[in-house]
C-alpha cells in the first residue's frame, strides 16, 4: 500500500530544500526602484539649483550609483537573499557585509556635493538628524550595536520566521551603513573628519566585530536551529556553515577595511611628503 502521506511530505521537503526555487521580493524591487527614482529626481532637479553648464554628476560618481544599485539587488533579491536565509549562514554575512562595507560608500561616492548639501545641510529638522547620527562616535555605537544585535540567535530566528522583519534588520543595516561612512566618505569636506582619524576610526570599527565573529567561529555546536534541518547545501555542513561566516565576518571585512586605511595611510603620507618639499627651500638660497 503506497503511503500518501509519506510521499506528500517528501515531496514538501525537497522542493523546501530546493535552494534555486524562485521566490518574489517585491520589497526589494520597490526599495531598488525608489533608489533608481532619486537618480532621476536628482538628475531633474539639478539644472535648477546649478548654474548653467555645471554637470550635475561626474562619470565616476555615474558609475559608482550603477554599481551600488547592481549590488545592493544582487544581494537582496533572489537567489542571493534565499539561499542566505534558508540553507548557508555565510552567504547571509556575505550579505551585511555587501550591504554595511560595499554598498553605502558606493552610494556616498556616487552623491554629488550640490545634492548632498541641499539634502543634509540645507533640508531642515531631517538633516540635523542625520547630522548628529552621522557624528563618528555616534555612527560607530550605532552600526556596531545593530551589526552586534542583527547575530544574536533570537533575532536571526524572528527574520528567518518573519519576512517583513527580515526586510527592516537588512534596511536598517544599511541606513547605519551610510551613517558610518559619513566621516570618512562624505561628498561634503565638512562632515567629514581627518585623514589620520579616518584610519583610527576604521580599525575600531574593523576591530569590534571581533567579539561576535569569534562566538560563531569558536561554538560547539549548531548556534541558529533553523540552518539545523538536515539539508547540506554543497555538501557543506552547520558547523562549518556558521565558522565560515564567522571568518567572513572578521577576516574578509576586516582585510577590506585594513586595504582602505593603507591606501588613506600611502595618501596621507604621500601628500605630507609634498607639501613638506614645497616648503622646504631651494638649495643654494
Amino acid at each position: 500500500m503506497i503511503n500518501v502521506y509519506s510521499i506528500t511530505t517528501t515531496s514538501f521537503s525537497t522542493i523546501n530544500n530546493d535552494p534555486w526555487r524562485w521566490q518574489p521580493h517585491p520589497e526589494v524591487w520597490l526599495l531598488v526602484l525608489a533608489v533608481i527614482f532619486f537618480g532621476f529626481w536628482a538628475k531633474r532637479i539639478g539644472p535648477k539649483v546649478l548654474p548653467t553648464g555645471t554637470p550635475i554628476a561626474t562619470i565616476p560618481q555615474k558609475i559608482c550609483f550603477v554599481v551600488a544599485v547592481l549590488l545592493l539587488y544582487l544581494a537582496a533579491d533572489w537567489p542571493v537573499h534565499d539561499i542566505a536565509e534558508e540553507h548557508l549562514y555565510f552567504v547571509h554575512m556575505i550579505q551585511h557585509v555587501v550591504i554595511t562595507l560595499i554598498v553605502p560608500p558606493l552610494f556616498l561616492l556616487a552623491l554629488p556635493s550640490w545634492l548632498a548639501r541641499l539634502i543634509i545641510l540645507e533640508g531642515g529638522y531631517g538633516s540635523k538628524i542625520i547630522r548628529r547620527l552621522s557624528h563618528p562616535i555616534t555612527a560607530a555605537l550605532i552600526f556596531n550595536g545593530l551589526s552586534a544585535l542583527t547575530h544574536w540567535t533570537s533575532v536571526v530566528q524572528w527574520s528567518y520566521e518573519s519576512g517583513i522583519f527580515h526586510y527592516f534588520v537588512h534596511l536598517t543595516l544599511f541606513i547605519s551603513g551610510l551613517l558610518m561612512w559619513m566621516p570618512v566618505v562624505s561628498p561634503l569636506k565638512e562632515l567629514r573628519i581627518s585623514p589620520p582619524a579616518q584610519m583610527l576610526y576604521l580599525f575600531l570599527i574593523s576591530v569590534i566585530p571581533t567579539i561576535p565573529s569569534a562566538w560563531l567561529t569558536f561554538a560547539e555546536g549548531t548556534v541558529y536551529k533553523h540552518y539545523d534541518d538536515g539539508f547540506e547545501m554543497w555538501g557543506i555542513s552547520v558547523v562549518t556553515d556558521q565558522q565560515a561566516a564567522g571568518a567572513i565576518m572578521k577576516i574578509i571585512g576586516g582585510f577590506y577595511l585594513w586595504g582602505i586605511i593603507l591606501v588613506k595611510f600611502f595618501r596621507y603620507t604621500s601628500k605630507i611628503r609634498s607639501e613638506n618639499q614645497h616648503l622646504r627651500p631651494a638649495a643654494g638660497r
